[in-house]
């Protein structure tokens, strides 16, 4: 006869081991749900290599003009179209693409980029001036750079950067121009702003040569001239009462010695009598 005491316990054993086989072939990050398959995952966002930042809207607002021409309609079509579903100015990345664009030496860019973010009211600090003006200088657009020192300079005055002061007298001294670069020094000294080394050494340098000696000599009388015009000058009529004190001290000056030779010839016509009636 037949014996089936030990038929169940052997099968369960091998359905068990066959279990474990398929699910110790399954990978570590699949999740299986009730028997229907693996669950899709997502990848994590922090192991994602697609990362939009400002540092790569940067470089796509560079690259999406960088292959323009220097038109300044089409430069700012594009930007305009590029910052067209911002809710806000984008303000940190054109200031990154500026920062990208001078380490380029994209000189011409960097103005139009300047421009065009001045022309929507924003970014109106001192160092987007000061990037712009050294923009213009690098570009030798040199009048459009002293047009906008004197603008920052006739606005602010007594607050503009020291770094401005030395900026110009580089310039200056790049294309010898040694009277505006005196005119800057002096400028600096009414003001009471400290120069660095290198600006003293430049000024240094052009003073020393005598083709500039009659520059520094202008710069001084004029300086004189408008201290006199000025609140701490002499007026005219000060002037003139000057002048007829001197004249009276002179006219008094030359009539001493006269007086003096009328005294000494009466004591000597006494001293002739005194003598005459004793002999």
């Amino acid at each position: 006869m037949l014996s089936l005491r030990y038929s169940l316990p052997y099968l369960l054993l091998q359905t068990r081991e066959s279990s474990t086989k398929l699910f110790s072939k399954r990978p570590n990050n699949v999740v299986v749900c009730a028997a229907r398959g693996p669950r899709p995952r997502s990848p994590r966002v922090w192991k994602t290599r697609k990362r939009i930042g400002t540092v790569s809207k940067a470089a796509k607002m560079i690259a999406c003009i960088k292959g323009l021409s220097n038109v300044k309609e089409e430069v700012y079509g594009a930007l305009d179209s590029f910052i067209a579903w911002e809710l806000e100015f984008p303000l940190v990345i054109v200031k990154k693409a500026l920062v990208i664009l001078e380490d380029e030496k994209e000189w011409k860019k960097i103005i139009q980029v300047t421009k065009w973010m001045l022309s929507k009211g924003q970014g109106r600090t001192m160092g987007t001036y000061f990037s712009l003006l050294n923009a213009l200088a690098e570009d030798n657009r040199l009048d459009e750079a002293e047009e906008l020192w004197n603008k920052l300079f006739m606005e602010h005055l007594e607050g503009t950067p020291r770094k401005f002061f030395n900026k110009m007298i580089s310039i200056y001294y790049k294309r010898d121009m040694h009277q505006k670069l005196f005119e800057v020094f002096a400028d600096m000294e009414e003001l009471g702003v400290k120069p660095n080394v290198a600006i003293v050494s430049m000024v240094g340098k052009v003073g020393s040569s005598d083709t500039s000696k009659e520059d520094a000599v202008k710069v001084k009388a004029k300086q004189l001239n408008e201290l006199s015009e000025g609140e701490g000058g002499l007026s005219s009529d000060e002037d003139k009462i000057d002048t007829e004190i001197e004249s009276n001290s002179k006219m008094l000056s030359d009539k001493e010695p006269e007086q003096d030779g009328e005294d000494l010839s009466e004591e000597e016509e006494d001293e002739k009598e005194f003598l005459g009636g004793n002999q």
